[in-house]
Order: structure tokens, then sequence, then C-alpha cells
């Protein structure tokens, strides 16, 4: 009787202690992703972006395109669009109508053409960097275009022309004509010099004739 109650009770034992993993085993497990494990999100990519430095110079002056933002060496084909700048901006000479209204002026040629296009690669980063001299004067906008990617970032330039120095103006003697100058300074030399030989030549020549007066009364 007493090895019955035994056998009964490590029966109840093993049941209680067999539920809780029975019951876990019945829920539904999560399914493994059949592509692996889950890849953390991927952060949008920085926006291309071009910049010109300085954004404002006279002809003749070179200035740095900085792009950012294009895919790892890759290739940006690069445009350039000119357009003359509107009348009365500074460093720039207005031309007028016939009625008196001004017009702009058209572009100024400075040097060799500079290209319209060209081609710059970017680095691992994406990022590039190149030096550029416009020819004419105007309103430069650059355009950068990604070959694999197809990003594209512009920026703008504005060329003025190049001052022209001031001339020093003239000084003008008390009431009297400007002084231009020593060119006369060489003609008044050399006549000078002219007239004091002459003299020279008029005094001996007096001298001689009076001598030989002398001489020719002293024989009579």
């Amino acid at each position: 009787m007493r090895l019955s109650r035994i056998i009964m009770a490590l029966t109840v034992g093993f049941a209680v202690v067999a539920a809780p993993t029975a019951a876990g085993a019945a829920q539904p497990q999560p399914t493994p992703s059949p592509s692996g494990p889950q890849q953390p999100p991927q952060y949008p990519p920085q926006p291309p972006a071009l910049t010109v430095n300085p954004s404002t110079i006279v002809l003749g002056q070179t200035v740095t395109l900085t792009g950012a933002g294009f895919g790892p060496n890759e290739s940006a084909d690069h445009t350039v669009a000119t357009t003359p700048l509107a009348a009365g901006l500074p460093g720039q000479a207005p031309a007028r109508r016939s009625d008196g209204s001004t017009v702009a002026m058209a572009p100024v040629a400075y040097q060799a053409a500079a290209p319209s296009r060209f081609t710059v690669k970017a680095d691992a980063a994406g990022e590039f960097s190149t030096r550029y001299t416009p020819s004419v004067t105007g309103r430069h906008t650059f355009t950068a275009l990604g070959a694999t990617t197809g990003r594209t970032a512009t920026a703008t330039l504005t060329v003025l022309v190049r001052e022209q120095p001031t001339p020093t103006p003239t000084r003008k003697p008390h009431g009297g004509l400007p002084v231009t100058g020593d060119s006369i300074g060489t003609p008044l030399a050399v006549g000078g010099g002219l007239l004091g030989v002459g003299v020279v030549l008029t005094i001996a020549g007096l001298a001689w004739r009076r001598r030989n007066r002398f001489g020719t009364g002293s024989t009579r």
C-alpha cells in the first residue's frame, strides 16, 4: 500500500514538471526569415550639392567647383550655360539705344574660350573638386550630372568686367597749356647750343676783323 502511494506521488510530480514544457511547445514559434538575419534600415543618401567659390569674380580670375553627394568613383558631366548681365550691375557698362534706354552688354572675350562641357570624377566618398577660369562675362550656371546615379546639382557664378585704371589728369600751369612732359626739352637744348656756338663764332669774327684792321694801319 505504501509502495503504491509512492508511485502515485512520483507520477503526479512528473506530470506537474512536464506540463509547462508541453504548453510551451504547443505555442507557435516565429518563422525564421528565408533571407537570413534582418538588416538595419539604410539611411537615404545625401542629396547632391554643387558649390562655386568665390561666387562673384572679375574676368580673368579662377574659381573652384566642389561637388558632394554623388556616387563613389562616379563621373560627373558638367555643362556651363552663360547669360549676359543685366544693365546697371557693378562692373557692367551699359549700352544705350538711340532713344536713350539702356541694354545689357554682350559678353566680351578675354582669353581662349573656356569649355562649356567637361567631366570630373568623384572619389570614393562621392566628392570632387576642380578649378575653372571663365573666358566671358555674364552669369554662368554650372550643372553637374552623375553618369551612373543620375544625380544632378547646379551652382551659379557671376563674372564682371575688369575695371580699367583711371588715367591721371594732366596738370596745368597757372592759366597756361597742359604740361605734357619733357618732349620739348631736347629741341630747346639743341637750339640753345647752336645759339651759343653762333655767338662764339660772331665774337671770334669781330675780333679777327678788328685785329686785321689794326695790322693794316700799322703797315701804312
